[in-house]
């Protein structure tokens, strides 16, 4: 059984000029006309408002999936940490490789009153 190959949905200005011109249309069928349709295996047609919805937004330029300068998709660091239950202090990731720092790196550890100064050890 041949299958007929499906249309690409539509993005970008084409995307934003087809809901524009379909301005007194419900999002389903403005989703519908764009191409954002699937059928289950069963032949039910899937009207894909989630993907319709970031397509749009991304046309506009907003782009929820957008990563940080170093190409980074986690949480950014809020230069804030706790105790673990253990006792131990953990640096992460994010905090050593935004201050450059490299396996083996060396520090001296200096207690203030309130604080916990790490300074490096060249």
């Amino acid at each position: 059984m041949a299958t007929t190959p499906k249309p690409k949905p539509l993005t970008g200005q084409e995307l934003l000029d087809k809901v524009t011109s379909m301005e007194n249309v419900d999002r389903k069928e403005k989703a519908r006309a764009c191409g954002y349709v699937t059928y289950t295996k069963n032949g039910q047609e899937r009207v894909n408002l989630m993907q319709f919805n970031n397509a749009l937004l991304k046309a506009v330029g907003v782009d929820l999936d957008a990563s940080d300068e170093n190409g980074s998709r986690g949480r950014a660091p809020t230069f804030r940490v706790s105790v673990h239950k253990n006792g131990n202090l953990l640096i992460g990731a994010a905090y050593t490789k935004k201050m450059g720092l490299k396996p083996g790196d060396e520090f001296e550890i200096k207690l203030g009153h309130h604080n916990i100064k790490l300074e490096r050890i060249d």
